[in-house]
């Protein structure tokens, strides 16, 4: 970017520009490891027609775009490497229609996740995706990633609620994607497409989606194992009894430890010998049913030498249980600079794949600890540096990276359930595709961004 470059801002984007150190140094990471790019600006549009004069110009003049939302991506999908400009969505902050009759919404990039939960919630509604990180992480960020959440065993991830995108090309130009309809059989799937490419191929500007009913009763248990095997095992029995649970946590030892020293109104008793938990909610209509499912969770849970399990019997307690399970992640990084693996497979093979990850580690010399959403075989492996040097850190540990991957592959999965491939994962893309289906990824990229702005240095080099 230049002095022209930075004029043509200041005269047409005085109001929605930064470039002071704070707002750089601001915009310049997500949460991945501790990775820093400072851009040469930050913008913040205000509408759709702002984002497509912004995109129009810096298409012309090939520079370097990339979509900010809340930044609390673990993937490096919102560095801005290259420099040029970081484009804030936070002021499209707007729910624009919660259309009862129809169960739907249209919201802006920029609006919170939980937000938007808690108002179609006083609606009677339901919107399921919930990130742990859903206090903060915008909509936006949510479908750049096809994110998911503890509901998603039930209910299934962003892709599943979004029914129509307005998106701005990277030349300006201004789509929709999809319909306002619950089937849609014409042409190409534009809509899937946009959602999990990261910014990527354009700008997400509305999102319409669609809601369910909330369900009005709900049971919460946590079940504690003396082998972190066992609770892994437990889970696939747990389907094969016919129980779909709304939520199914694992969380190890280390995991919980960690947690409960981070956050200090969190008060739960670990006996010594308990290696992992399962957290377990059913949700529905009738309590007689919920009853009679977690009667078979537990039988369940018991054939698999569970230990005493804790039910949540007021809602407080089952605040605190959840705020244990999503507060994770944040106390792991409190502890140390970390890599953290969004590792997926059919949930039959979750036992192998935590064995597995934990032999890799053994054989590199590298602590994990791991927590996820098992009821859906998406198992988070959070490598500890701690005291590992710098070469290893670097050099070593990516090998055993690409080995716990080559397990993934291997046992039916692949190397991303939610968090996306941003720049961190990109290297291992090999692993999972031909050449042929790179190729064809690369080409379609190619069709939406000839000029390479779009977020370059992601997904694809």
């Amino acid at each position: 970017m230049n002095q022209k470059d930075l004029k043509f801002f200041e005269s047409n984007f005085s109001k929605i520009l930064f470039f002071d150190q704070e707002n750089l140094k601001k915009y310049s990471h997500d949460e991945t490891e501790d990775l820093s790019f400072l851009p040469n600006v930050v913008l913040k549009p205000e509408d759709t027609k702002q984002v497509s004069q912004i995109l129009k110009y810096c298409n012309e003049n090939k520079i370097p775009v990339t979509p900010s939302g809340a930044r609390t991506g673990l993937s490096g999908g919102a560095l801005p490497i290259n420099g040029g400009v970081a484009l804030s969505l936070e002021k499209m902050n707007s729910i624009v229609e919660i259309d009862e009759k129809n169960l739907q919404a249209t919201v802006e990039p920029g609006v919170i996740n939980q937000v938007f939960q808690e108002a179609v919630k006083s609606k009677g509604l339901f919107y399921p995706p919930d990130p742990s990180s859903w206090g903060s992480s915008f909509l936006g960020g949510n479908v750049s990633t096809n994110a998911g959440g503890p509901k998603a065993v039930k209910y299934g991830v962003t892709k599943d609620y979004i029914l129509n995108l307005e998106v701005v090309l990277p030349n300006g130009e201004i789509i929709w994607t999809g319909a306002k309809v619950l089937k849609n059989s014409t042409g190409y799937n534009l809509t899937q497409l946009m959602i999990g490419s990261e910014g990527t191929l354009g700008v997400v500007t509305k999102i319409v989606v669609k809601l369910i009913p909330l369900p009005k009763l709900n049971k919460l248990m946590l079940v504690p194992f003396f082998n972190a095997q066992n609770a892994c095992e437990a889970v696939a029995d747990v389907f094969r009894a016919g129980i779909t649970p709304s939520a199914l946590e694992f969380m190890e030892r280390d995991a919980i430890d960690w947690t409960l020293r981070f956050v200090d109104d969190i008060v739960i008793d670990v006996k010594d010998e308990v290696q992992a938990h399962l957290l377990v909610e059913v949700d529905g209509n009738n309590e007689e049913v919920l009853l009679s499912d977690c009667e078979k969770i537990m039988e369940v849970m018991e054939a698999h030498n569970c230990d005493e399990i804790l039910f949540a019997e007021t809602e407080a307690q089952k605040e605190s249980l959840w705020k244990l399970r999503r507060r994770v992640a944040e106390a792991v990084k409190s502890n140390s600079v970390y890599k953290e693996e969004d590792t997926v497979v059919p949930r039959y093979e979750m036992p192998k794949l935590l064995k597995g990850v934990k032999e890799i580690g053994n054989k590199y010399g590298f602590k994990s600890v791991c927590y996820g959403h098992v009821g859906d075989g998406n198992l988070h492996v959070n490598i500890i540096k701690a005291d590992l040097d710098d070469k290893t850190w670097n050099e070593v540990l990516p090998i055993g990276i690409r080995e716990i991957f080559t397990l993934c592959k291997s046992l039916g999965g692949t190397i991303s359930g939610e968090h996306g491939i941003g720049l961190v994962q990109k290297d291992y893309l090999d692993i999972v595709f031909s050449a042929t289906e790179i190729a064809l990824q690369k080409q379609i990229k190619n069709v939406f961004d000839p000029n390479g702005i779009m977020n370059p240095g992601k997904i694809w080099s």
